[in-house]
């Protein structure tokens, strides 16, 4: 099976780029968006010079809970960058959200709750909200990890996606949004013992 077709059984339809676009980003920006694959695992992740963007990290189900996932984050912690990556909020009905959020946890990562982070799918035309996680060698603020995640939304997300998708994503300003007085628990303090 193909790299993306891995990712793409694994992921949902309104988190996927298509094909191309991913293809497009690591021809055309090769210098950042990267692709790390093995044969129980894909990671696509854009490497900037003060921050890391895990994209997507599929490990085969196969090989889960052998140290892969917990390998590739230890090799992306190496690069002594800021990493951040987005995740859905957990859904005890879909038990993998709460299995990636404790992974997470596990592997030092926090819960950016003061940024709001929500885009219109345009597979699906719907809303699709994310939380936003981050690892820091050096504390950044949650300030400095928005200001990056903006920064990753217009050179990676929406790079030439009319080109891709016949319409282009909302402006970074409508999908993301700092709030130090936004309502939300931290999804990783507040998960279910499972």
């Amino acid at each position: 099976m193909s790299w993306y077709n891995k990712l793409k059984q694994y992921f949902p339809v309104e988190e996927m780029k298509s094909q191309e676009h991913m293809e497009t980003l690591l021809k055309e920006k090769s210098d950042v968006y990267y692709k790390d694959e093995g044969e129980h695992h894909v990671l696509m992740y854009a490497e900037f010079k003060s921050f890391l963007f895990i994209d997507y990290v599929y490990v085969s189900s196969n090989a889960r809970g052998q140290g892969l996932g917990h390998k590739l984050i230890e090799k992306m912690k190496a690069k002594g960058k800021p990493i951040i990556l987005e995740v859905e909020p957990v859904d005890y009905e879909e038990t993998d959200t709460a299995k990636r959020l404790h992974f997470y946890q596990r592997e030092g990562f926090k819960h950016a709750q003061s940024i709001g982070y929500t885009r219109r799918s345009l597979a699906t035309n719907e809303e699709n909200q994310m939380e936003i996680l981050y690892w820091s060698p050096d504390d950044a603020s949650e300030e400095e990890i928005y200001e990056q995640m903006k920064r990753m939304y217009e050179e990676i997300h929406t790079y030439k996606d009319s080109e891709f998708y016949g319409k282009s994503y909302q402006p970074v300003d409508e999908v993301l949004t700092l709030n130090e007085n936004r309502e939300t628990d931290d999804i990783l303090k507040d998960l279910k013992r499972s």
